[in-house]
């Protein structure tokens, strides 16, 4: 086995060790989200927790690890009688993105359950997790469902197997920990709710701290178990100071007035529900603990709300975490000076703030270097010299146009449906109809592999006739493999949603381009969604790019759409075929993704021989793939030259206004987007 990184040769990331030791502390707390960037040790100090933990004690042979001075009389293993047991290391359990339901949660042999009557369980990854740590690297890319199981579990404590009426539980108690980069895709609201705690990590900009990083990666990559010892005594130190304060957890009084200063913090950032209020109060708890204090204080409760807070309070998918110090010093100076209430300063510098650092101000040094990803967005919002839209036409800029500076995107909006037309196999999502693992019953077949779903009717019609030939007598059906159906069912996949945005002078009015790149934002926030992938080509002057290849972060999307200049020349053929060579790349990477092609122009083309015509081919081009498009069509004034219902019938789509594009607006639905003499 490989010798595990020291927790305490970590350089920097306060918050980060702050989040882990604290839920080492009070697991009850509720687990924490790593966010950042890659490289930044989010990995290596969660696997360097595990040697931390202290050692627990099981009933031997249990696979379900029931703690033998309280057995779980519910244990698939039990029942156990109380008593002493065997110690062990607390264990750390890493969940695969690619993971089965059933490598999570368990399964249950279907086959004997039906003939014998008997609950034949086979452990997953949950009941392993049970009394340690469970670890989702890019729990961001996990699957839905796989993240709903996992968060009840955490939730309950407990985990339970169902299979057509057959049930097992058992406990499953854990340290959750999941890290992820956003600029993979983000978590949905609601999921990151569950998490605890979120901390942000990021690479220092000091050069002192990256050459200590680099120096001591580089010895302990040549020599770790010697890297180890030298590190040996710091973390028996850390390791018993997290016995000490579990034991004085129970102990820690949580007062009227501390309790009132973290109601009034959740009411003032508006989060939603009463969670934040909760893990807040546990987290405050914890913090007096780990500075050996009986009594939590307000600098408690303030670090508390940088911990717990800052991912609850996001209104849209495209804000970014983070908390307003000022604000929340405001906040708690309010709920003190209602109560009357003058709390003492914590005993020490720092508080409940571990050795290491990690205290408010380090929150800062985070926020600033994740912050600096979106700085050029900032810009957009300046006014800059350009043309006013004077509703009478959409002629390019004189000699092509000059470079104009980005515009803000206008105010989002919900959007009409936009899907692909058949039925597809591809990632669950929300857009598309698709053959899933989860969704409605629609038959049987036989399984191809490990049944994951059974058809009881289907399995019951087919073992029915042979019943006799096989010597039933009792009242058990008797049932062999043959004879197992496995359910089909359909849901709804993500897709590929890929943008070609015309950038060109002839959309460079400002208060068109803002219309524009508002609808652009609302398609955008509308595949956030549905978990979609989405990529963006935009043209103008002599060619195109791809301002973002395919990715699942939409986050990225928005912030490269924000800074999109215009100006130039519209080469709508060189748009339309640089989408082609990213679509033609993606179906070999990802072939079981569908794509949707959203063309955001006027359909005006300028550049070269006959560009209007050459648009047209490139259009037919995708058709001939059976590409499902959409073109978004952007014309105003009263001159209207109808070249983007064109473009659309080359490509084989539809084409929708920017008002029809409001799911408000009176006009047809745009369910599905059909190619013209296909059949869907």
């Amino acid at each position: 086995m490989s010798t595990p990184y020291p927790f305490t040769a970590l350089v920097g990331q306060d918050d980060l060790r702050l989040g882990l030791l604290l839920n080492a502390v009070s697991p009850a707390v509720g687990g924490v989200l790593v966010r950042g960037e890659k490289g930044t040790a989010k990995s290596t100090a969660v696997r360097a927790l595990a040697a931390l933990m202290p050692e627990v004690a099981v009933v031997a042979g249990c696979r379900f690890s029931c703690d033998p001075g309280a057995p779980d009389p519910a244990c698939p293993d039990g029942p156990h009688e109380a008593g002493t047991g065997v110690s062990r290391a607390a264990r750390t359990v890493e969940l695969p993105v690619g993971a089965s339901e059933d490598r999570l949660v368990g399964a249950l042999d279907i086959e004997r359950a039906l003939s014998e009557g008997v609950k034949a369980f086979e452990p997953g990854l949950l009941a392993d997790a049970h009394r340690g740590i469970l670890y989702v690297d890019e729990v961001n890319l996990l699957h839905d469902h796989l993240v709903d199981l996992l968060l009840d579990a955490a939730a309950m404590g407990a985990s339970y197997v169902e299979r057509e009426g057959v049930s097992v539980r058992h406990a499953a108690r854990f340290l959750l920990v999941g890290t992820m980069n956003p600029e993979e895709g983000e978590l949905r609201p609601q999921l990151l709710d569950r998490f605890g705690l979120t901390v942000e990590v990021a690479a220092s900009r000091e050069t002192d701290l990256r050459v200590e990083v680099v120096r001591r990666r580089l010895a302990y990559d040549d020599d770790p178990a010697g890297f180890a010892a030298r590190w040996a005594d710091e973390e028996a130190a850390l390791r018993e100071r997290i016995v000490s304060a579990r034991a004085l957890l129970p102990r820690v009084v949580l007062g009227d007035g501390v309790l009132r200063q973290i109601a009034a913090t959740c009411a003032a950032f508006e989060v939603d529900g009463m969670r934040a209020d909760i893990v807040m109060a546990r987290t405050a708890t914890a913090l007096a603990a780990w500075a050996g204090r009986e009594e939590v204080v307000s600098d408690d409760v303030r670090q508390a709300a940088l911990l717990a807070l800052p991912h609850r309070r996001r209104r849209n998918p495209f804000d970014a975490p983070g908390l307003d110090e000022d604000r929340l010093d405001e906040a708690l100076q309010d709920a003190a000076d209602e109560q009357g209430d003058d709390d003492p300063d914590p005993d020490g510098p720092g508080g409940g703030v571990p050795p290491q650092g990690g205290g408010p101000e380090s929150d800062g040094g985070g926020s600033d270097a994740g912050g600096s990803d979106d700085g050029g967005t900032d810009d957009g919002g300046a006014d800059a010299p350009g043309r006013e839209d004077t509703g009478s036409g959409d002629a390019p800029a004189p000699g092509g146009g000059g470079e104009q500076q980005p515009v803000r995107a206008g105010e989002p909006f919900r959007t009409k449906v936009l899907s692909v037309p058949g039925l597809g196999e591809g990632a669950a999502g929300r857009r598309s109809r698709a053959r899933t693992e989860h969704g409605r019953t629609t038959g049987s077949r036989r399984p191809e592999g490990a049944l994951t779903k059974l058809h009881l009717a289907a399995t019951v019609q087919a073992a029915a006739p042979h019943q006799r030939a096989r010597g039933r007598s009792g009242r058990g059906l008797v049932v062999r493999r043959d004879d197992l159906r496995q359910a089909t069912r359909e849901g709804r996949e993500g897709n590929l949603v890929l943008f070609v945005v015309d950038a060109s002078g002839s959309m460079a009015a400002r208060q068109r381009m803002s219309a524009v790149k508002g609808a652009v934002m609302s398609l955008l926030l509308d595949a956030y969604q549905r978990r979609d992938k989405v990529g963006l080509v935009t043209f103008r002057g002599k060619d195109a790019e791809v301002a973002l290849p395919p990715t699942s972060s939409v986050d990225a999307a928005a912030a490269r759409l924000e800074s999109l200049p215009t100006g130039g020349r519209t080469p709508l053929a060189a748009g339309l075929l640089k989408a082609h060579d990213v679509l033609r790349v993606e179906r070999l990477r990802d072939p079981s993704r569908r794509p949707l092609l959203v063309v955001v122009t006027d359909g005006r083309a300028t550049g070269g021989v006959d560009p209007v015509a050459l648009a047209g081919r490139a259009g037919r081009l995708h058709a001939s793939e059976g590409t499902a498009s959409v073109v978004v069509d952007c014309e105003s004034g009263f001159v209207r030259l109808g070249l983007a219902a064109q473009l659309a019938r080359d490509l084989g789509g539809s084409a929708v206004t920017l008002d029809e594009l409001r799911a408000d607006s009176i006009a047809g639905l745009v369910k599905d987007i059909t190619a013209a003499g296909r059949a869907a």
